[in-house]
């Protein structure tokens, strides 16, 4: 059974009064919404907060998943879209204060220089340097492993668009990881 049919049997189970079925949905994409909500907000406590309202945010509109789109896509456009109304939200009350692991290094030379662990400190140290849309878009292709067309129903950009972020973020990935691991970096070049 695919997992596209596996959630519409979990949703049809939803709709038709059983709301405890809704944590078997929960369970299964809470890390991956909350690994795209951090990407985007930069901090553990208000993505916990925006991964929250996302699934709230999706309970009370399953009734208008059409299934057109797997459940996992439909979600993670919910998850993006809060996290970067709570980025604004952050932004404006910035403002007014004012006022007032990812597997890159995949060679064995680079692996020689550092174990996994420290890969994934420094490919995610790497990540909180970029904006968080270069950010958000790298976490989807590569660690949630979205294809073209799904990332581009969760943010809602043309396909061509997203190819260029994904290019230009992997550049700056890349000047980020280097600035850290110059010999590493430029063995996997």
């Amino acid at each position: 059974m695919t997992e596209k049919n596996t959630d519409q049997k979990v949703i049809d189970s939803i709709l038709e009064g059983n709301s405890d079925a809704y944590r078997i949905l929960v369970d299964k994409y809470q890390s991956f919404v909350y690994t795209l909500t951090v990407r985007i907000l930069r901090d553990q406590a208000e993505a916990e907060e925006a991964a929250q309202d996302t699934f709230i945010k999706g309970y009370q509109a399953l009734k208008n998943f059409s299934g057109k789109s797997k459940f996992s896509t439909w979600l993670y456009r919910i998850a993006f879209n809060t996290a970067i109304s709570y980025k604004r939200k952050h932004r404006i009350e910035v403002s007014r204060l004012n006022d007032g692991a990812y597997n890159i290094a995949g060679s064995n030379s680079a692996s020689d220089h550092i174990n996994k662990e420290e890969q994934k400190k420094f490919i995610n140290s790497a990540l909180q340097r970029l904006t968080p849309a270069d950010s958000a878009v790298i976490t989807l292709f590569y660690k949630q492993e979205k294809s073209l067309d799904e990332i581009s129903e969760i943010t809602g950009l043309k396909i061509s668009a997203i190819k260029v972020k994904l290019f230009r973020a992997r550049k700056r990935l890349a000047e980020e990881l280097r600035k850290q691991l110059p010999m590493e970096v430029e063995s996997l070049l």
